[in-house]
This record gives C-alpha cells, structure tokens and sequence, in this order.
C-alpha cells in the first residue's frame, strides 16, 4: 500500500507580507533600537544627522567646484552638492545597514521565529527621521539663498521613497550574500564609495557624454538623485527617461533580491 504523500504549503507573495505586518511591532521595536543607540553616548548627538552632509557639502564645493571648476547645474555649488548628498547618504546608510542585519542580528535568529525579511527593512526604515532632517535643512538653504521653492518640492518625498526602495532592493542582495561570506562586509564601504562617483552627486549627469547616457542610468541612483533635484531646484526638465529606467532596474533588483534571500533564508542559521 502506497504511503500518503506529504503537501508543503507555502506562503504567497500576499501571505509574506501579510505576515511582515503581523510582525510590525517588532519590526517598530527594531527601528526604535537602532535609533536610541545611534547616537548614544556623543557629545552633539542627533546635530551629526546635518554637521556629517553639510561638511561633506562644504569640502565637495571646494574641491570639485572651486579646485577641479565641475558644472553645479546653474545652482550655488553649496545647494548642488547637499541637495545631492541628502539622498546619497541616506541610501549608502540604509545599504549598509541593511547589508549587514543578518549578521549583526544573528544571536536572534537562532532563538525565536520571525520573517527575516524584517531585519534588512528595518535597517532601511532607521535613516528616515535623519533625511527627512537632512531634507528640511537643505529646505532652508534653499531659502537662504533666495531661490523660489515650487509646488514641485511636493515630488521630493516620492524619490526619497524610491532611495529607500532601491536601498532594500540592493540590500536584499548583499545581506544574504553577507551571510554567506563575510568579505561583503569589509568590501561594502569601497563599493559604496565607488558607487558615490558613479552617481550624479558630486557632477550633474549633463556632463556624461551622449552615448554613455544610457548605460549611466542604469545605476539606479542616477534617476533617482536627478529627480530629487529637478523636484527642489527645477534647473533641468524633468528626466524622464532616467526615472524610467532606474525604476525598471529596481524592480528587476527587487525580485531577484526576493527570490535570492528566500533562497538563503532556508540554511540561514547554519551560514550565521
């Protein structure tokens, strides 16, 4: 006599993120964390979330703009690069910390079940009080040059949405193959700093000759930083064909990237 054989059910993509929202309070209780023990025990405490951008700012106009004269877009050079650097350091923080979640909250993992796709969004979710810090400062900047804030200014939240999306779509990716092997970790700041100048932070991508555009916008960042700026300085037409682009990327990321950690989630605990 044949033995019965044995059904597996697994969740959908519905039943997944049903399940991430039954998680929400430890989700909230993670973001929480991170955020009190950032930073804990400094002298100026949350003032770092603007002195860190604005120094940046600072050497990036002397450097690039007043030493190598690089283009800012028609803009003061001060306004190019923080308006640039509020996006980018959102997501190179995000990144980061979403690359290493699985590692730096291993001790959970083996002792109580949870959707580990939690740890990665978490570490997204952190950096959203500083930028939106970040994004009221640069506001002021803005005014304190006497330039004109448009109704376009309303688009700007969209795009910082999209950095944290594109920040968890590239984390999911680097988080389970940091997992896997730990040299993710030590070459992730090189890759990000590299990354830096390949995005239209420190140079607006007008200078990237015609028949390299395309290829430039495949960095998913490229889309996303013009579009922020177009939404706070209105100096360019609105690219389009950028956005487009590094959306079609993220989302090809973003499923890749779900499909690969669902893969690793599986031997998770043995790898960390």
């Amino acid at each position: 006599m044949s033995l019965p054989s044995e059904v597996i059910l697994r969740p959908g993509s519905l039943g997944r993120l049903s399940e991430l929202w039954s998680y929400r309070d430890l989700l909230f209780s993670l973001v929480q964390r991170e955020v009190r023990i950032r930073y804990k025990q400094t002298l100026v405490g949350v003032a770092w979330v603007v002195l860190q951008p604005l120094a940046t700012a600072l050497v990036f106009a002397l450097f690039f703009g007043s030493w190598a004269k690089l283009p800012s877009g028609g803009v003061p050079p001060l306004v190019f690069y923080f308006s640039g650097l509020v996006p980018w350091m959102y997501f190179a923080a995000a990144l980061s910390g979403a690359a290493n979640s699985l590692v730096d909250y291993r001790y959970l993992l083996s002792k109580v079940y949870f959707p580990r796709l939690i740890l990665p969004l978490a570490a997204v979710m952190v950096g959203a009080i500083d930028v939106g810090i970040t994004f009221l400062v640069l506001l002021s900047i803005l005014v304190l040059h006497g330039m004109p804030i448009g109704p376009s200014v309303l688009v700007a939240p969209v795009f910082l949405l999209l950095v944290s999306f594109s920040a968890f779509a590239v984390g999911l990716w680097l988080s389970a193959l940091n997992a896997l092997y730990r040299d993710v970790r030590f070459a992730l700041p090189f890759v990000i700093q590299f990354w830096l100048f390949l995005s239209p932070v420190v140079y607006p991508s007008s200078v990237i000759p015609e028949k390299w555009q395309l290829i430039y916008a495949l960095n998913p960042m490229t889309g996303i930083i013009e579009g922020f700026r177009w939404s706070l300085l209105g100096t360019e037409p609105f690219p389009v064909k950028p956005i487009l682009i590094s959306m079609g990327v993220l989302l090809l990321l973003a499923i890749g990237g779900l499909r690969y950690f669902r893969q690793v989630e599986k031997t998770l605990v043995d790898w960390v």
